[in-house]
């Protein structure tokens, strides 16, 4: 028990637990059906593509608040030009905006010295304001060949059974715990967090460390976008409004320590399930919306007097 509550997603295992245990209490017959299973882990995906990038970037000891604009913008430019040069065009045009909104901001933090908080968030309006010039207000419409597409069915269809996103996800999560565990940049970029200095001292080119985080959390933001929009290419200009808040609570409810050094990918997605799964019983249990933002506050507070608790038991333990 003591070497698994070490782990840094631990609290997000307890708290999809506990979630399951409560929803199997309140509401048995409205929960545990195909439907609303399906439509939570589909979405839940989505989310946590989003809330891995968010988690290597916290890992770092940044943060990146730009996540859910350039999600709106790699959505606006793969249905917007997708549906003039081709789908391939518009996945490699959307995934380049993405990435180019990454690498500026990581330079912007790790060259110019400015605050990941102040960076990002311009980015965030940045982007969303890109959206509004570009669109005029309106996105057209995806055409029904581009729908049709192969790989649009490959990246948002239905595969042997499964949802797309469910899979895609899974396969991010798989290649990016292969890097963490078993490539030197995890270990170089939970070194960045844990002590930049330190890092350093050992040949840690960390700048260079940050830069790939933030390019990182704008691909995965942008591919999540791209996922969404061909499974359902019904897109608007509000398309990722708020979801970087998501994004950052599914992380530190995952066991993400917001001062770096600490986090889980597996726990990002587990995080990304509880809130998506609390937004969806809420709405089925007629509750205010209200209460969903109060409850992810909440949930959150917790979150992080939980990590920062697990991060000093620890600490005294090795």
């Amino acid at each position: 028990m003591k070497k698994l509550a070490n782990t840094q997603g631990f609290s997000a295992v307890i708290g999809v637990a506990v979630m399951l245990i409560a929803f199997t209490v309140i509401d048995f017959d409205g929960w545990w059906t195909a439907n609303t299973i399906a439509s939570v882990l589909q979405f839940a995906s989505i989310l946590g593509i989003l809330a891995m990038g968010q988690a290597l970037v916290i890992m770092t000891g940044e943060i990146d608040l730009s996540v859910g604009s350039v999600y709106g913008l790699a959505g606006v430019a793969f249905v917007t030009l997708g549906g003039t040069l081709g789908v391939p065009a518009g996945v490699l045009a959307a995934l380049l905006i993405a990435a180019a909104v990454g690498l500026l901001q990581g330079l912007a933090v790790v060259r110019g010295g400015v605050p990941s908080m102040i960076v990002t968030l311009g980015g965030l309006f940045t982007a969303r304001g890109i959206i509004y010039v570009w669109t005029g207000g309106s996105v057209r419409a995806f055409p029904e060949e581009a729908r049709n597409y192969w790989l649009t069915k490959l990246l948002g269809g239905n595969l042997f059974g499964v949802d797309a996103p469910i899979l895609w996800m899974l396969t991010v999560l798989g290649v990016l715990s292969v890097v963490m565990l078993k490539m030197r940049f995890g270990n170089r970029l939970l070194a960045t967090g844990g002590g930049l200095a330190s890092a350093q001292s050992r040949g840690v080119r960390t700048g260079r460390i940050k830069i790939a985080a933030f390019v990182l959390s704008a691909l995965l933001a942008g591919f999540a976008a791209i996922v969404t929009l061909s499974d359902d290419p019904q897109t608007h200009v509000t398309l990722g409004e708020l979801m970087e808040l998501e994004a950052i609570a599914a992380a530190v409810i995952g066991g993400c320590l917001l001062s770096g050094g600490r986090g889980s990918l597996l726990g990002a997605v587990l995080g990304a399930l509880i809130i998506v799964s609390f937004r969806y019983e809420l709405i089925a249990l007629g509750a205010p919306s209200a209460w969903y933002q109060t409850f992810v506050g909440i949930v959150l507070i917790i979150a992080v007097i939980a990590n920062q608790n697990l991060a000093r038991w620890a600490m005294q333990k090795t």
